[in-house]
């Protein structure tokens, strides 16, 4: 018997408690009874609205690429575009913070409730990297980048702020080689290691810094 239409509130719901569950009690928590549990309803709703555990899970692993991509997007282009890749490098790094457990299953470093991501499911966030290449391409334009592909020099910088975010969630950086620390060295490389000027690309990261900061200070 093939699963009733989902109702979109009940269908959202499930994700977005199974992405609590994930951010606070981790990967092994969550199982169709406790995610039954938690919603209030019994366990038969995630075969209804998902038809089992498989398509949660990239139920789960689609939401927290969402959550990235709105993230990533927030980040708003300035006259500055290497001071907005450097932006969009503290924008990938708090939502990892944010979301630790969400991100772990996302990149396929945990499994959900027994099953690990597909193949394609591994492929599925790759839209979410749009708007660095976007702001690279911006870069080379403006003349602070040399010219190269875009998307390939936003994949060495996803692949290097990817490093050095899974070593900082995993404990692995202290002090003096501190995340923080670690994470003003390596983008501001990468960003002369594209074409700019060390000078510039410093001040780009203590821009990008300071909108970070403004993001993310309470309200007063």
């Amino acid at each position: 018997m093939s699963p009733r239409k989902a109702d979109p509130e009940v269908s959202a719901n499930l994700i977005v408690t199974a992405a609590r569950i994930l951010k606070e009690e981790g990967p092994g928590a969550l199982s169709t009874r406790r995610l039954a549990a938690a919603v209030g309803t019994s366990t038969t709703a995630v075969y209804t609205h998902f038809g089992g555990m498989d398509d949660l899970v990239k139920a789960v692993v689609h939401e927290g690429f969402r959550r990235l991509n709105d993230r990533m997007t927030e980040v708003s282009q300035t006259d500055d575009p290497v001071a907005d890749v450097a932006a969009l490098g503290y924008a990938y790094r708090a939502n990892a913070l944010e979301h630790q457990h969400l991100y772990s299953v996302m990149f396929g470093g945990a499994s959900l409730g027994g099953f690990a991501l597909s193949d394609d499911e591994r492929q599925h966030g790759r839209y979410t990297l749009e708007t660095l290449v976007a702001a690279v391409t911006r870069c080379m334009e403006a003349g602070r980048f040399r010219s190269d592909d875009p998307a390939r020099v936003a994949h060495q910088m996803w692949i290097g702020v990817h490093g050095l975010v899974t070593l900082e969630l995993g404990g692995y950086l202290i002090e003096p080689y501190d995340a923080d620390t670690c994470f003003q060295t390596l983008v501001c490389g990468m960003l002369v290691g594209a074409g700019d000027d060390g000078a510039r690309a410093a001040t780009a990261m203590d821009v990008a810094l300071g909108r970070q900061k403004e993001r993310t200070a309470p309200a007063s």
